[in-house]
């Protein structure tokens, strides 16, 4: 495996700390700059370091102070975090890092053995280390993304959503992305902000909904049983008391049966106009549409939504299921699968994409798994080949059992 070069920046008041992380690169034919103030350390920050050894408690300028001025400085290089404070401490730390758009390498509990600073600099040392990538930003206004609409730009994608007990299909998630004719495919957290923020949120949920019933609304499993179609829906959607109305024609046109759709409607966004987002959430459940809450545990105010909102569905967010390794996360999805279980509703896990997080889902009962481990989200005609060869499998393992 070819190694990528490496440029070691290190801050930490402790001299004999910067020497230990500069010998063990200098073994392994790393290049090492060592900095003990932020000062220097500012001035050192060249483009080509690849990896930042960050020391949290330094006397003057902290490390959370220096990460926040990293993430002004778009920083792409990886960051160790070095602290003898508790794991929760550096868990929380590598939490601000991510939010602040930058790379986390990874962390190291002081004092910390020289394999592990080995494991760490050659871990990031390797090709497929995902180092932080150019992100072009782009803006949108008004007239363009509503020629956007005007002209239907928006295609959709989906993912599986695979019971883990039986490892049977139950549902699909329909995922809107634009194509752009002079940018590509462009994701939804690129646009729909602007979609909202223009009021064209409610033109393109419905083109959304139309298209996902047309081209999946039929879908069924090998025993011929409904597949779940969960789509989107924008809080500022439930503004609309007619939208449960509108919805069940067009569902009557495309001979989808309600109970066959699901809403996923995001934590954090139900606490707006509580008592019309109640109405319609209310009317649409007794229409039997299902309800999920997406993105559990990244709201403000989760329990008071548990309580208010009529879902059949409960979805952790992620960000808790791809860092399992944490234990404030681990913690989370555990209590969020108890949780729902107790309140009736199935609970599914997004971001899955690894064997062992799905195996610790299992252990731990949790209903539904959705994530790369299974597909990445596909255009229809993918998908459908995905679920054909999907399908395929299922009948051969029954097959085998027998």
């Amino acid at each position: 495996m070819t190694m990528i070069p490496q440029k070691i920046l290190i801050i930490d008041d402790d001299i004999d700390v910067c020497d230990l992380i500069s010998s063990t690169a200098a073994d392994l034919g790393v290049d090492c700059t060592v900095t003990t103030d932020a000062e220097t350390f500012l001035s050192a920050l060249t483009p080509d370091i690849t990896l930042i050894m960050l020391d949290l408690v330094m006397p003057e300028t902290d490390g959370i102070q220096i990460l926040r001025q990293l993430g002004e400085r778009q920083c792409r290089a990886g960051i160790v975090l070095m602290s003898g404070m508790s794991k929760r401490v550096l868990e929380t730390a590598e939490a601000l890092t991510r939010t602040l758009g930058l790379t986390i390498a990874g962390h190291l509990t002081k004092p910390f053995r020289i394999k592990e600073l080995e494991a760490i600099i050659t871990l990031c040392a390797e090709p497929d280390f995902p180092a932080r990538a150019e992100v072009e930003v782009v803006s949108f206004k008004v007239d363009e993304l509503w020629r956007a609409i005007e002209r239907e730009e928006f295609v959709l994608h989906y993912q599986p959503q695979i019971q883990i007990p039986t490892n049977q299909l139950v549902g699909i998630e329909a995922l809107v992305r634009w194509q752009h004719p002079s940018h590509g495919l462009i994701y939804p957290n690129d646009f729909i902000e602007y979609a909202e923020e223009f009021d064209l949120i409610d033109p393109l949920t419905w083109i959304v909904i139309k298209r996902s019933l047309s081209e999946m609304g039929s879908l069924k499993d090998q025993t011929g049983s409904p597949i779940t179609l969960s789509i989107n829906l924008s809080v500022l959607s439930l503004g609309d008391l007619a939208f449960p109305d509108k919805f069940i024609l067009i569902a009557d046109d495309h001979g989808v049966a309600p109970e066959n759709v699901m809403f996923e409607i995001t934590e954090s966004g139900l606490i707006r106009e509580l008592s019309r987002t109640l109405d319609v959430l209310t009317r649409l459940r007794m229409k039997k549409v299902k309800l999920s809450i997406d993105d559990f545990g990244t709201g403000y105010s989760m329990m008071q939504q548990l309580i208010h909102i009529p879902a059949n569905q409960l979805k952790i967010d992620k960000s808790f299921v791809m860092n399992l390794q944490n234990d404030s996360d681990r913690i989370m999805v555990e209590k969020t699968i108890e949780i729902g279980h107790e309140l009736a509703m199935t609970v599914v896990a997004e971001g899955v994409e690894t064997r062992e997080q799905l195996d610790f889902l299992r252990k731990r009962n949790c209903d539904v798994a959705q994530g790369y481990l299974f597909t990445k989200p596909l255009p229809k005609c993918e998908f459908l080949t995905w679920f054909e060869d999907f399908s395929a499998s299922q009948v051969l393992n029954k097959s085998a059992l027998r």
